[in-house]
């Protein structure tokens, strides 16, 4: 069993930046993939972005290469996503969430936090 916390959202401008956290508990966090999701009012939940295991891999959706990065530290028991260049249509629920392996689908992460608001405004 995983417990997942997500912190850190809030309201910013277009252009601004946020940084997201993530606190896990209960089983070895770093037995577990982690990814972070969004899903904006009337919308399906979509990917953002992986990271493995021991973080050495990651995958981004398209629209946010160049301007997210995921990180996690195991030893802190820690996700994050740092968000720059932000735009009206990041304005989401983002919601951490882990699976015992390394995808981008939704189905297949087991473990999901309650979601933080991003808010950004024109």
């Amino acid at each position: 069993q995983v417990q997942l916390v997500e912190s850190g959202g809030g309201l910013v401008q277009t252009g601004g930046s946020l940084r997201l956290s993530c606190a896990a508990s209960g089983r070895t966090f770093s037995s577990y993939g982690m990814g972070w999701f969004r899903q904006a009012p009337g919308k399906e939940r979509e990917f953002v972005a992986a990271i493995s295991f021991a973080g050495g891999s990651t995958t981004y959706a398209d629209f946010v290469k160049g301007r997210f990065t995921i990180s996690r530290s195991n030893r802190k028991n820690m996700l994050y996503l740092q968000m720059n260049s932000l735009l009206p249509e990041d304005t989401a629920v983002y919601f951490c969430a882990a699976t015992p392996g390394y995808t981008t689908s939704t189905a297949s992460y087991v473990y999901w936090g309650q979601g933080t608001q991003v808010t950004v405004s024109s």
